[in-house]
């Protein structure tokens, strides 16, 4: 099972609905359509800090055919969607690390989850998990620079 830390997995089913009827967007689709042939962040481990809502369950879905390991937590407790982050975990098996109205011991334990992570890329509205990269965990940008360049297909 996919490690987390959100409220209740019971809520997944009222999470899912709400995301039904959504997934139609057209631009989302096509991402994940072109996505899924070309697989272009296979092998990548991406971190997002960002609002658990419905809008970011649809924007995490095109992500999951092309294979990256990601991690989502919340980038505001106070917008956090508990039924969508259980959906998320549930039927989508990403990571969520987010409760709607956490304190901030927990907001930031669930920061340093994503950042156990150790990402290729992140993710982040707000700069919480950059500025925690920046101030506790400087190795991220010393492997960075260390690691080879891959440069997109041409």
């Amino acid at each position: 099972m996919t490690n987390y830390d959100i409220k209740d997995l019971k809520q997944a089913e009222g999470g899912r609905r709400g995301l039904s009827g959504r997934n139609g967007d057209a631009v989302l689709r096509l991402i994940r359509d072109r996505f899924e042939k070309e697989r272009p962040l296979a092998g990548m481990r991406i971190s997002a800090c960002l609002h658990v809502t419905t809008e970011t369950a649809n924007l995490m879905q095109p992500y999951i055919p092309a294979a990256p390991d990601v991690v989502l937590t919340a980038s505001n407790p106070l917008s956090t969607q508990d039924d969508v982050a259980a959906s998320l975990v549930t039927h989508f098996e990403i990571p969520v690390y987010a409760i709607k109205g956490e304190d901030n011991v927990t907001y930031y334990k669930h920061i340093s989850a994503a950042l156990a992570h150790e990402p290729h890329m992140t993710m982040d509205d707000g700069a919480d998990l950059v500025s925690t990269m920046h101030k506790e965990r400087r190795e991220f940008f010393r492997r960075c620079w260390a690691a080879p360049r891959r440069l997109p297909p041409e």
